[in-house]
């Protein structure tokens, strides 16, 4: 039975780490799940409350700024909000495309909002990389925070 709960452990990180460039997956989220299902394994160490909490508030924090950089980062560049719808379905229809869609996708999704706004050429191409370098902060806080809880549920795992 324990070792139903360790494969439900790694499926979850997997799925985690998927979440983070999948905008409709909460990535963080799923991986906090993986600490969570330690707790029915009877032959390991338990994760502490403080754990459980440390990462908990880590997962929220990671959640929240998910939201915020993304728009901070196309508030710099003067994007519109059709800049940044356009990058939501430019990720979106990326998936489709791995892995250069993942990274190409957020771009010319937000270019094309842009150009849907009618802004300049030059104005578009600058909303497009501000709301892209914005979707990437999200990606990068999104993975530190799965490597973090990857690397607790491995040391509850082996302990």
């Amino acid at each position: 039975m324990d070792m139903i709960w360790i494969c439900l452990g790694w499926t979850l990180l997997v799925i985690g780490f998927v979440g983070c460039f999948v905008p409709v997956l909460p990535g963080p989220t799923i991986a906090y799940c993986a600490l969570l299902s330690v707790l029915a394994i009877g032959d390991h160490a338990a994760p502490s409350v403080t754990v459980l909490v440390g990462a908990g508030l880590l997962t929220a924090m990671v959640t929240v700024l998910d939201y915020v950089v993304p728009a901070w980062g196309a508030a710099k560049f003067n994007c519109s909000r059709w800049g940044t719808f356009g990058c939501f379905v430019g990720t979106i229809v990326g998936l489709f495309f791995v892995p250069i869609g993942i990274l190409v996708g957020p771009f010319l999704g937000a270019f094309l909002g842009e150009l849907i706004a009618m802004k300049p050429i030059g104005a578009a191409l600058k909303g497009g990389l501000g709301a892209f370098l914005g979707f990437l902060s999200g990606v990068f806080l999104k993975i530190l925070a799965c490597i973090s809880m990857t690397f607790i549920y491995i040391m509850l795992v082996l302990i």
